[in-house]
Formats: C-alpha cells, sequence, structure tokens
C-alpha cells in the first residue's frame, strides 16, 4: 500500500509540472512580439556632442541633420550661459560650400 502511494504522488507531482511548463511556454511571448521593431534609419538618439568645453558647445541634432554651435560672450567666464551662435544644414554636406546660418549678438541698450 505504502508503495503505491509513493507512485502516485509522483505521477501527480510530474503532471503538474508538466502543466506549469505548457502554461509557462503559452502566456510567454515569442521573440519581438513583446517589444515593437527598432527602425533601421531612425538613430538611436536625437543629439551628439560633439565637442563641449567651458565656453562652447557643438552638437548635432539628427532628426533635423542640423549643427548647432553656442558659444559664451566674449570676455565671459567659463560657465556662463552659452549663445547660439550658428546652424550648419548638414543635408548640403557633399556640395562645394556650406554656408552656416549665423545668429547676432543682441546689442544691448543703453
Amino acid at each position: 500500500m505504502n508503495l503505491s502511494w509513493k507512485k502516485a504522488g509522483l505521477a501527480t507531482l510530474l503532471i503538474g509540472l508538466a502543466a506549469g511548463i505548457l502554461i509557462g511556454f503559452c502566456l510567454t511571448p515569442g521573440p519581438g512580439v513583446a517589444q515593437e521593431k527598432p527602425k533601421m534609419n531612425a538613430p538611436a538618439h536625437r543629439f551628439t556632442v560633439v565637442s563641449s568645453e567651458g565656453t562652447n558647445l557643438i552638437a548635432v541634432d539628427h532628426q533635423t541633420h542640423t549643427l548647432f554651435f553656442y558659444t559664451v560672450d566674449h570676455g565671459s567666464e567659463p560657465g556662463a550661459d552659452l549663445k547660439l551662435r550658428g546652424t550648419v544644414d548638414l543635408t548640403k554636406l557633399g556640395d562645394s560650400v556650406l554656408k552656416p546660418k549665423l545668429y547676432k549678438k543682441k546689442e544691448k541698450r543703453e
């Protein structure tokens, strides 16, 4: 009698284990189902800082394909506010001439 209880317990355990594994496989999404596939032509991030010091910053916007140049006012110390001085349209790379779009300094009125 004792041996049949052991066999029944072992059979119940194996059936429960098999059912658990089967349910686990059914509930687990396959690869690529749970995540949206990344676009192949889209960059992983929007901005890249090309160069940075305490007085200037050069960055690229990958969505608009534009290079930005920021710098502090002449004579300012590092850590002062950076101001946009110019941009370059990077879609024009390969042309014989690149023309940056310059931003004038605002004159202080007294």
